[in-house]
């Protein structure tokens, strides 16, 4: 059983879903024996955004003058993500939608003919069977039903991703309103992260499957 934990936030130490997404593998880890995670830190390590030279390290037939190390590193990405049984992914908004850490990664593992398919019947999704639980963190309140709901171009971009590459099971662990003060900003953490221990029970009987 693998788990690749991804996390994108550029504040470190004082980051809310690097906290959120740290004690989700933990509780994972406790009670999944032998569980392997893996780790990608798209802030230590990025990923550099596509352009035209890098193309061809997702569409080989694209041509380009990509190198061997650029070609190697996406075809890394996307197999550390096909390999993974759950995806934890430290997910906070900025600017209403997702870090471009985290949009450089999605672009390496939305590839067609390994996550998803055409055909004369629409788009079908090749990468089902996997969990996805993101540990979202927002400085203000989006969530189904507050006043700036419309503007969630965050959760609702990542449910959207996952779906469409066949991912049927997406877990969210949120925090948010995180910039109102920092009572909201305890509260809000305090109440994910005591959120964490009933997640990871409800996945133990499909992972002891």
């Amino acid at each position: 059983m693998k788990l690749l934990h991804i996390d994108s936030s550029v504040l470190g130490e004082s980051s809310a879903s690097r906290q959120i997404s740290a004690a989700i593998v933990t509780a994972l880890s406790d009670t999944t024996p032998g569980l392997e995670v893996v780790r990608r830190d798209l802030e230590a390590a990025p990923l550099p955004h596509l352009s035209a030279k890098l193309l061809p390290t997702i569409r080989p037939d694209a041509g380009g003058q990509s190198s061997a190390a650029e070609t190697d590193e996406a075809a890394a990405v996307l197999q550390e993500f096909l390999d993974a049984d759950i995806v934890v992914i430290g997910a906070p908004m900025y600017n209403f939608t997702v870090s471009t850490q985290l949009k450089a990664w999605i672009d390496r593992i939305l590839i067609a003919g390994k996550t998803f398919a055409y055909s004369e019947a629409g788009p079908t999704g090749l990468a089902g069977g996997k969990r996805v639980i993101v540990a979202s963190s927002r400085g203000g309140l989006y969530a189904p039903g507050m006043p700036s709901e419309a503007n969630d171009f965050h959760e609702t971009y990542l449910g959207a991703v996952f779906r469409f590459i066949g991912v049927e099971t997406i877990e969210i662990v949120r925090a948010e309103g995180l910039a109102y003060g920092p009572d909201q900003r305890e509260a809000a953490l305090s109440a994910a992260l005591a959120s964490i221990p009933s997640l990871a029970a409800s996945f133990a009987p499909a992972l002891a499957a």
